[in-house]
């Protein structure tokens, strides 16, 4: 798990390399050892959120985590019938969403911020202990980190439509 820890020490995405190493096992697969990573609180712009919260609740950690223009992120309306939807407000941005799940708050959120290079890309890196996981990460790092074998968010579609053109 060493180059795990690595590579995840490069991208400035590991809070504590010595309780990462206690959390991780030398016999599973990396994309799950990431998942433990995840749920132990040890990587940075991680976040595991329990299965029964709805999407307007993870709006305020999300773009927290999110960073630059997204802390600016403002919910100004939440109808719940018959879909619930969002209407939200990012500068001069004004839009209502239908999101049916934390997946589509996911996709919405990156694609409202796909431009700014100050706000982090969310990854879905998938469900762990009744939890689903989400990694926000630097757009700049997105492209080193969609080679590493360990890393297979389910929105990796999405994120490699992120990735700064070079």
């Amino acid at each position: 798990m060493a180059s795990l820890l690595d590579s995840l020490d490069r991208a400035r995405l590991l809070k504590d390399r010595e309780a990462a190493r206690d959390v991780l096992r030398s016999d599973e697969p990396p994309h799950l050892a990431l998942l433990r990573l995840s749920d132990a609180g040890l990587l940075a712009g991680g976040l595991a959120v329990s299965f029964g919260v709805r999407p307007e609740e993870l709006i305020a950690p999300l773009t927290l985590a999110m960073g630059g223009a997204a802390r600016r992120f403002k919910v100004i309306d939440v109808r719940e019938r018959p879909v619930l939807e969002l209407h939200i407000l990012a500068g001069d941005v004004s839009e209502r969403w239908e999101v049916e799940d934390l997946a589509a708050l996911v996709h919405n959120l990156n694609d409202l911020y796909r431009e700014a290079p100050d706000v982090r890309a969310i990854a879905v890196l998938g469900e762990w202990n009744d939890a689903l996981h989400l990694l926000c990460v630097g757009k700049s790092s997105l492209p080193r980190l969609l080679r590493e074998p360990f890393f297979a968010p389910r929105n990796r579609d999405a994120l490699e439509r992120l990735t700064p053109r070079r």
